[in-house]
């Protein structure tokens, strides 16, 4: 990818120029549009097609011009790619009508980190389209316990502005199936995102070290966390998001290192969760920490036979698995919960669980009605400041 952006970055007016006389791509007075079948790209899901997306957007990075990459119907095979800024063009969609399938052997993507990736962009825009990362194989890998490769992000956005995905379908994904890490100014709309609700890792979206991201009106079906927000994350609007099978919408896991960033104003609203595993979740491991979580608001939210609809956890440790046993470090403050409703599959259906050190503080309920099995059901709090405002079921134990 870098020697495709680099050999074409110079050159550019000459090769935007050139393609145009050969009919490769059309031009107008105010965007540049290349169709990767120009570049040799075949949509039959058999042909190598990753050169040719790479040929694509060097040229469309090395236009002058606002550009489209335009990928028609069709299954098109591609391997790991990175698609580097920083780029001539100022605005560079990327529009696709057909799927984009990865190698079949799970270990071709298994040993990259992410399959494909946008690093140091400005202006790009993915519409439409579907991503098949052929996660099942490596998912049954990991589930004999054999030598398995870790896996492959499906979609990975670093150190990148001016982001915007909209009606992408997401397939089974190796790994995560999107994240944004370093990122300012995102958008994500209309997003679809499947994989087996035992999958293992295959996180729907993850924020961390970004702000100004929304994500907005997109379904989720995964086994890990729907959304997981990690350590850095500032300004982040999620709105219209059903989640199910998943994990549910987790804000951390926090302490992960000493030092580390805080998680700061958080609105989630009007989310639906199914069956998921959790729904509101803030998760920290028992260890010193830096970090914090403040300013988060969690409203209008329906559980449906949710296993634990609120929790905040500061002793996480899944598995049970190398837990710290210590305190965790990190601060939780300033949390409300404002009409959630719906029912839990377990008897306890608001959990706080603090840290003895730095006890949860500002956690305030209003208007919360959960029930278990038509019936009541319970509350727990350890190491919690809060109020409870309105109808609050169930009992609340602030």
């Amino acid at each position: 990818m870098s020697q495709t952006t680099s050999l074409t970055r110079p050159f550019g007016g000459l090769i935007v120029i050139l393609f145009v006389m050969l009919g490769i791509i059309n031009s107008t007075s105010a965007t540049t549009k290349y169709n990767v079948l120009s570049f040799g790209a075949k949509p039959n899901g058999r042909t190598d097609c990753t050169k040719a997306f790479l040929m694509a957007w060097g040229a469309a990075c090395a236009s002058a011009d606002s550009t489209i990459i335009y990928v028609p119907k069709g299954r098109y095979l591609v391997g790991s790619m990175v698609f580097r800024g920083v780029c001539k063009s100022p605005r560079i969609t990327i529009s696709i009508d057909g799927t984009m399938v990865a190698p079949l052997d799970y270990r071709v993507l298994g040993k990259s980190s992410n399959w494909l990736s946008f690093e140091g962009v400005n202006g790009v825009s993915i519409s439409g389209g579907a991503l098949d990362a052929k996660g099942p194989s490596l998912w049954a890998c990991k589930a004999s316990h054999t030598n398995c490769p870790a896996g492959a992000t499906t979609l990975s956005f670093t150190n990148s502005k001016n982001i915007r995905v909209h009606r992408l379908v997401s397939v089974n994904s190796q790994m995560f199936h999107m994240v944004i890490n370093g990122c300012e100014n995102v958008h994500v709309q209309g997003v679809k995102i499947m994989a087996a609700g035992n999958s293992p890792n295959t996180d729907g979206i993850h924020v961390q070290l970004s702000k100004n991201v929304d994500i907005i009106k997109c379904s989720i079906k995964t086994g890990d966390d729907c959304i997981s927000i990690g350590p850095g994350t500032k300004n982040l609007w999620i709105e219209q998001v059903t989640c199910g099978p998943g994990h549910g919408i987790s804000i951390g896991s926090l302490a992960k290192d000493l030092k580390e960033e805080g998680v700061q104003n958080v609105t989630v609203k009007k989310t639906i969760f199914l069956g998921s595993q959790n729904g509101l979740r803030i998760k920290s491991w028992a260890r010193p920490s830096t970090g914090f979580v403040q300013g988060v608001r969690f409203m209008d939210s329906l559980m449906v036979n949710v296993q634990n609809p609120i929790v905040i956890d500061q002793n996480y440790c899944p598995h049970n698995l190398n837990c710290p046993n210590q305190v965790s470090g990190v601060k939780v403050r300033d949390i409300v919960y404002e009409d959630i409703r719906g029912t839990s599959s377990t008897p306890v259906a608001i959990k706080f669980d603090c840290s003895a050190k730095n006890p949860c503080t500002g956690i305030r309920l209003q208007n919360v009605n959960l029930t278990y099995l038509k019936k009541a059901a319970e509350s727990s709090c350890t190491n919690v400041q809060g109020k409870a405002f309105d109808i609050v079921r169930p009992q609340n134990c602030l």
